[in-house]
């Protein structure tokens, strides 16, 4: 699957400006040998990055990757990285958007503690499958449309407006679960965190279908482009008839919705609703992965392959240092470092400076 549309130009980094647009038009078409190439070598880095993971831990231990079958279901570390990193990768998946308008979202760490505490007092209340994921779900849409609300229509910055909900969000979690963890019971509900079809977690299915489903509806239609278009220059796409306030807004609401349903997958998994811990630092590892993943922090251009492959790196890197006995209090101190290296690493000024100073390194590209 690749982000790249094959019929019509972009707008953003990849393609400045409509002189470039007009050499498109030009350009002979795309091959899907040509588009894959050209995926493999925007994603080198990061591919490589996990490559390298993997190269460390089997070298470890041969069994690292070894997928086995039990219990009428396959298991092996590969699975738990997809299943315990497609909470992060929903995250993601959001703020992909959010930052390609040239914003963040700061909030969804809160949001997915809102949206554990509804469901987990709603299930113990009685209420059907249906009405708590619906209320779970309208949570997030509607911290979503707060947010969009403040950033695109009031004007505030979105580093600011997000944080007033990041910080009032984790005390409505509090008050809505009474400063409780709150313990549930709930077949269908769990199924979706722990439950298995035709052998395959449910969990990275959800998701799965989530980029996909995303993936057609912005490269399918207009919608990507005038996302771009948005985080390129948001006054040019006003003056166009582009309603960039609206796009704005929308992808805030859109980023919300992953958070509620990141906050459902979160309450299943544990059966239980925590206030405190659930969705703690959840947004870092969902901008990090957005990052690594090639999305450029100024707007203007995304990819949500890249994401998702990014939210893979940081879960693999994760998973690597719990297998190999680091303490979680210092785990985050290597993440930290790889994430700059990675980032330094894609970084064209250095790879510039690293051709000009170093002449074996002109195949640095």
């Amino acid at each position: 699957m690749s982000d790249a549309p094959k019929n019509r130009p972009q707008v953003g980094a990849d393609v400045p400006g409509g002189a470039t647009n007009a050499s498109h038009a030009s350009s002979p078409p795309r091959t899907s040998a040509t588009t894959s190439f050209a995926f493999v070598r925007q994603h080198a880095w990061l591919l490589g990055g996990i490559a390298a993971l993997l190269a460390v831990n089997l070298f470890a231990d041969p069994a690292f990757l070894k997928l086995g079958w039990r219990d009428g279901h396959v298991f092996g570390v590969p699975v738990d990285i997809l299943l315990q990193g497609s909470r992060t990768t929903l995250l993601a998946l959001g703020m992909t958007l959010v930052i390609a308008t040239g914003g963040v979202d700061l909030s969804v760490g809160s949001l997915v503690a809102i949206a554990g505490a509804v469901s987990a007092l709603l299930l113990n209340q009685g209420a059907g499958l249906f009405l708590t994921l619906a209320a779970a779900l309208g949570v997030g849409v509607v911290g979503g449309a707060i947010n969009g609300a403040l950033v695109a229509r009031i004007g505030l910055q979105p580093i600011v407006a997000t944080l007033i909900l990041m910080v009032a969000g984790r005390g409505v979690a509090q008050l809505i679960s009474g400063g409780q963890v709150i313990i549930f019971s709930h077949a269908g509900f769990e199924y979706l965190a722990n439950g298995y079809l035709l052998g395959l977690p449910v969990a990275p299915l959800l998701v799965a279908a989530a980029f996909v489903g995303t993936h057609m509806l912005l490269r399918k239609t207009a919608a990507g482009l005038f996302i771009e278009a948005v985080g390129d220059n948001e006054t040019a796409s006003h003056f166009v008839g582009i309603a960039a306030a609206r796009i704005k807004a929308l992808t805030y609401v859109f980023s919300g919705l992953c958070a509620g349903l990141t906050g459902v997958l979160t309450a299943a998994n544990i059966r239980a609703a925590d206030a405190n811990r659930a969705g703690e630092n959840a947004e870092l590892d969902a901008i990090f992965a957005v990052v690594v993943g090639g999305t450029a922090l100024t707007g203007g251009r995304f990819t949500l392959l890249g994401t998702f492959l990014g939210a893979v790196l940081i879960q693999t890197l994760t998973t690597t240092m719990y297998y190999r006995g680091v303490p979680p209090a210092i785990a985050p101190v290597p993440k930290a470092i790889v994430i700059v290296a990675v980032c330094l690493i894609q970084s064209e000024e250095l790879r510039a400076r690293l051709r000009r100073f170093l002449p074996g390194a002109k195949g640095v590209a």
